[in-house]
């Protein structure tokens, strides 16, 4: 993937400026939904012309035995009429409670990543994972699965040693996520996945999520989030990582 580290800056939906904020959708396990929205656009004209314009949204329904969460999120940007960003993620997650610390889970998601030469990337896994603290102020869970993962390239680019235009493999799906209500108004969310490549020994992809969030009334919040992206194979010519660094504001619908 091309390597490089987007930045911006979002007020909110009314007022655009910047780039995209990941919002954080409120979790209660009162069986009621909950969303996240953001958008935001930034234009720059002079020695150089650049527009940058990104969606964002998250949707949440808990219970005392399940979760399932909703997200979309999606990035353009041109500078000089040179296309510098098309990115589309599309994905659902479901889990399951199976006893008071086990619980089942189920993934799927849809990548469109142009830049990185990803004309799509369907996946999809199951598992095992375990509530290791479950509290208020903290949720760590740790799991494990397997699932599938299979690209579609712009052009056609060298993967596992042969030249190809789509490749499709099995893959472990190793993991963790928490959250951690640092005070009344704070919160923070990470979660780290590693996939080993079952059909290629060696080779793996890595996804690194954080945010963190400061409340300013009931419905807007700062928010600043890392997402860092790692393929050990990602074709000829391209890079290894990919990071996107971003601060802002979200605003939550509860």
């Amino acid at each position: 993937m091309k390597h490089h580290i987007r930045s911006a800056i979002v007020l909110s939906s009314v007022m655009l400026l910047g780039g995209a904020a990941y919002g954080q959708a409120t979790v209660k396990d009162d069986g009621k939904w909950r969303y996240a929205l953001g958008a935001g656009a930034s234009f720059s004209t002079g020695n150089g012309d650049s527009t940058k314009v990104n969606l964002d949204a998250e949707g949440v329904r808990a219970t005392a035995q399940d979760k399932l969460l909703f997200y979309g999120r999606a990035l353009y940007g041109e500078t000089d009429d040179v296309e510098t960003d098309d990115f589309l993620a599309l994905g659902i997650r479901y889990n399951r409670n199976l006893s008071e610390r086990w619980y089942g889970f189920g993934t799927g998601e849809f990548l469109r990543d142009q830049p990185a030469n990803l004309s799509r990337r369907l996946s999809a896994g199951a598992g095992l994972g375990y509530h290791v603290i479950r509290t208020e102020p903290t949720r760590w869970d740790v799991f494990g699965g397997v699932g599938y993962s299979d690209d579609t390239y712009i052009d056609p680019t060298v993967v596992a040693g042969e030249l190809r235009s789509s490749y499709g493999r099995a893959e472990l799906l190793l993991g963790e996520e928490s959250t951690h209500k640092l005070t009344d108004t704070t919160d923070l969310k990470q979660r780290f996945v590693v996939f080993p490549n079952l059909d290629d020994s060696g080779e793996f992809r890595a996804t690194f999520d954080a945010g963190l969030a400061v409340a300013m009334n009931k419905t807007m919040s700062l928010t600043v989030t890392l997402g860092y992206r790692y393929n050990s194979d990602p074709g000829t010519g391209l890079e290894k990582t990919d990071t996107l660094l971003v601060a802002g504001i979200s605003v939550r619908l509860d």
